[in-house]
């Protein structure tokens, strides 16, 4: 069982390494893949067991990143993405769903005319804060409590224009900040499609992290049903 991290590995990331033994303690094979590849050919993708997109920004491919989130979407493929992958989940759903070809970042794309992540009302980078988790979903499955403190390293979330349109194209927003604002989001209609605007892989727990947890689980419940079905 392999999960691609999807980006270019840069231990200057103070997310990565921990990105990485987190699966570690959890016994499970990494690879990163680089998005410039993904760009060239989703193939490459293939032979993963799970899509995970950690803190990466920036891409060297946003394209590449893209295609990543929707390769796993369309084939219903485990996928995880966290603060970055976070936001680039919510300009593929944009995208793909909403049908906003030019949906874009506003750190990146920041003259850009349909921006679907923007600008937090105060920057998150470096701090702990709660997320209400909903209890009737899957991230309230994996938390099994009704709050969780969480480090964020972002400056940048749901545009509050575009998210109305994103739950009613079926995106499903299942934790908030005090305010109401999203930090998880869903996609129900896949086995598990889940990210977090804050970083579960940081979070200094001896245990491994709820979200972490559940990702696996997920992806051994695929493989051992599509071996099944073979």
């Amino acid at each position: 069982m392999t999960v691609a991290l999807i980006g270019e590995r840069n231990l200057d990331n103070v997310n990565h390494l921990p990105t990485e033994e987190a699966f570690e303690h959890l016994s499970v094979e990494t690879e990163w893949v680089e998005t410039s590849k993904i760009e060239l050919d989703g193939g490459v993708l293939d032979r993963y067991d799970g899509i995970m997109l950690p803190p990466a920004m920036p891409y060297a491919s946003e394209e590449g990143a893209l295609n990543a989130i929707s390769y796993a979407r369309a084939k219903n493929i485990p996928m995880l993405g966290t603060c970055g992958g976070f936001q680039y989940t919510v300009i593929e759903l944009a995208r793909s769903l909403l049908g906003i070809a030019r949906a874009q970042h506003a750190e990146t794309h920041p003259e850009g005319e349909n921006l679907v992540v923007t600008p937090l009302a105060c920057s998150l980078v470096g701090q702990a804060h709660p997320v209400r988790v909903e209890r009737d979903s899957l991230a309230g499955d994996l938390y099994g409590v009704d709050e969780s403190v969480e480090p964020f390293f972002c400056s940048y979330g749901v545009s509050p224009t575009h998210r109305k349109s994103l739950e009613q194209s079926g995106v499903r927003f299942t934790g908030f900040d005090g305010d109401g604002e999203p930090r998880i989001l869903e996609l129900p209609s896949n086995d598990f499609f889940l990210a977090t605007l804050y970083v579960p892989q940081a979070r200094k727990d001896p245990e491994p992290h709820p979200i972490i947890v559940g990702f696996v689980k997920a992806i051994r419940q695929v493989a051992q049903r599509d071996h099944a079905a073979r």
